[in-house]
């Protein structure tokens, strides 16, 4: 169940398709804060895969405010856990102050692993650039986009949409995944199954998007 086994980090397109639905399921169970809309399945067609019913998943319409640096945004909150900001203050609002965000997961035929795609516009639509959108990323995000090996952003046309959106490049993604399943206390049978769940709780941390811990911990 759930595709082809993982221990060499990558991932089937059953498997991919059988993950997705295990984390939307579980996005709406666990307790996820109000200004994070929920993950969505997008399914679609496509010849390359004939016999598979095939698709992404979707978090869209993600609000963040743009008004300054990180540090500037938590300095004006006024809610007295400065911890619950620290990592990222996305906000639901119709304001021309803020950055709109849409987040795909997208499954790589080449790499077999899942590739998360992204873009920012402002409110009258127009796309941020990737030196906007680094802007709007709290502090720790940016360090790891330095820092880490793996994460560098390109853009690249969207399988699906035919348009060019930004993407954190996959060339490393398998390897870094089979060392996350290893020091997991998974089960090899749930790996599969959780596999998103871990994976996203690493790329979103590249581009300021929290994911709350009880997404992939029992």
């Amino acid at each position: 169940m759930g595709g082809s086994p993982v221990g060499d980090g990558t991932l089937s397109l059953d498997g991919f398709n059988t993950s997705a639905a295990a984390l939307v399921k579980r996005w709406k169970e666990i307790e996820v804060d109000d200004f994070l809309p929920d993950w969505t399945w997008k399914p679609c067609s496509k010849m390359g895969a004939p016999s598979e019913v095939e698709g992404y998943l979707a978090l869209e319409g993600v609000y963040r405010g743009c008004g300054g640096s990180q540090e500037q945004i938590d300095e004006n909150d006024n809610s007295d856990g400065a911890d619950a900001v620290a990592c990222d203050t996305w906000v639901q609002s119709s304001s021309d102050n803020v950055h709109v965000y849409d987040f795909h997961v997208v499954y790589s035929y080449s790499y077999k692993v899942p590739v998360l795609y992204f873009q920012g516009h402002r409110s009258d639509g127009q796309l941020l650039t990737l030196d906007e959108i680094k802007h709007n990323l709290p502090s720790n995000s940016l360090k790891v986009l330095s820092e880490s090996k793996w994460t560098f952003i390109t853009r690249e046309e969207h399988p699906h949409l035919s348009r060019p959106w930004f993407t954190l490049h996959p060339c490393a993604t398998s390897d870094w995944m089979k060392l996350l399943l290893e020091e997991s206390k998974v089960a090899i049978e749930e790996q599969s199954l959780r596999y998103l769940s871990a994976w996203l709780s690493v790329v979103g941390q590249a581009v300021g998007l929290k994911i709350p811990l009880e997404l992939y911990c029992n």
